[in-house]
């Protein structure tokens, strides 16, 4: 059984597999549901960077039909994928039911070879358009509010993902420390999946030793506090969707951890997201009012979006100049503001004719 879904996990052709109804299920799975469930339609649904998903129709005992979304990933990193958006999108479930579709388990297929993981959930038929602001995020500042650290401090009980990489999200009582492990662990895989560039490690240390400590470390200074929030964590606009059915907006493919709420939106500060529009920004701000102190506001979404422009960049291979390019000139405007070097001391900035370009598909700043 796992050889069939591996054969679809590398399939080039996934629009030949459409509405056939002979998604391969595994009996791992099927025990989820009630004594006497039938199967009555598995096809594959959707699309996915980096699993095979399907939708799966059913009839309960009772004769009422339901519908499940299954997504499936082979090896290791499959496992931790799942693992981890199971566990991250129960934690939003548990906090905010109306706002994600409810996880109903993960596991692994009987069968493996490889060995191949799924995540089952319920099924919300959705519309992809661009969700609407206000209700995006009244619907985020509420969740930020009503989320409550099991242990009070920053950081996840399993590891969670962004994308296909894993993070860094160890329990830590100061977010100072939390960002810092965070940031340099995507920083690390940047180098390994994208090649080393003396000049990016020469921002990203005095980034670790210099400014973090003092632009981040100032919401944990002079009296100031923070409140772990539940974030998302991958809050782009292809993981939103409207439902048909009642309009209302849901979120999905979350690698969430508790973490300064602020940092939620440093993702929407980046060129690659139709989030990138301003308005989704001032609107949460208008929900959520910016952390003490508030004139540093902006320079933190800008810290904060450097570490989703170099983690997209170990996502996408192919686009990763261009955001590797963006995160270091984002460093080198806050070390210029907050521990500048000496003058001759600092690596060269990038000249115009060095750039990369995103994609026209994916540079927003552009439309």
């Amino acid at each position: 059984m796992s050889e069939a879904i591996h054969s679809l996990l590398t399939d080039q052709q996934p629009s030949a597999l459409s509405d056939t109804g002979d998604f391969p299920l595994d009996e791992n799975f099927l025990t989820k549901f009630p004594n006497g469930t039938k199967v009555l339609n598995a096809a594959r649904f959707g699309t996915s960077a980096w699993t095979i998903t399907a939708r799966i129709t059913v009839e309960l005992p009772d004769g009422a039909h339901a519908r499940y979304f299954l997504k499936c990933a082979a090896e290791d990193r499959g496992r931790v994928m799942m693992e981890g958006e199971y566990n991250a999108m129960s934690e939003l479930h548990k906090t905010m039911p109306n706002f994600v579709p409810k996880p109903v388990s993960w596991g692994k297929y009987r069968l493996g070879n490889p060995d191949t993981y799924y995540l089952l959930s319920d099924f919300i038929d959705m519309n992809d358009r661009i969700p609407e602001p206000n209700q995006l995020c009244s619907k985020l500042a509420q969740l930020h509010r009503k989320s409550i650290s099991p242990t009070g401090k920053f950081g996840m009980h399993v590891t969670t993902c962004n994308g296909r990489t894993p993070q860094a999200v160890d329990w830590e009582s100061s977010w100072t420390a939390f960002f810092i492990n965070l940031l340099r662990h995507v920083a690390d895989l940047d180098f390994e999946v994208n090649g080393y560039w003396e000049e990016l490690e020469l921002l990203e240390k005095r980034i670790f030793t210099n400014v973090i400590p003092r632009l981040i470390g100032a919401l944990e200074r002079e009296g100031r506090s923070i409140k772990p929030c539940l974030i998302h964590a991958d809050l782009w606009e292809g993981n939103t969707g409207t439902s048909y059915e009642t309009g209302d907006i849901y979120v999905f493919d979350s690698g969430a951890f508790y973490a300064h709420n602020e940092m939620e939106i440093g993702d929407w500060r980046c060129h690659y997201n139709k989030i990138h529009n301003k308005i989704y920004t001032r609107t949460y701000l208008r929900h959520y009012r910016p952390s003490e102190p508030k004139e540093e506001w902006d320079d933190r979404n800008r810290m904060y979006s450097i570490y989703f422009n170099i983690i997209y960049s170990v996502n996408h291979m192919d686009q990763g100049k261009a955001v590797r390019q963006t995160a270091y000139d984002d460093m080198y405007y806050l070390i210029d503001k907050y521990a500048p070097f000496s003058e001759g001391q600092g690596p060269p900035r990038l000249r115009e004719s060095d750039r990369a370009s995103l994609s026209t598909e994916r540079d927003h700043t552009k439309t």
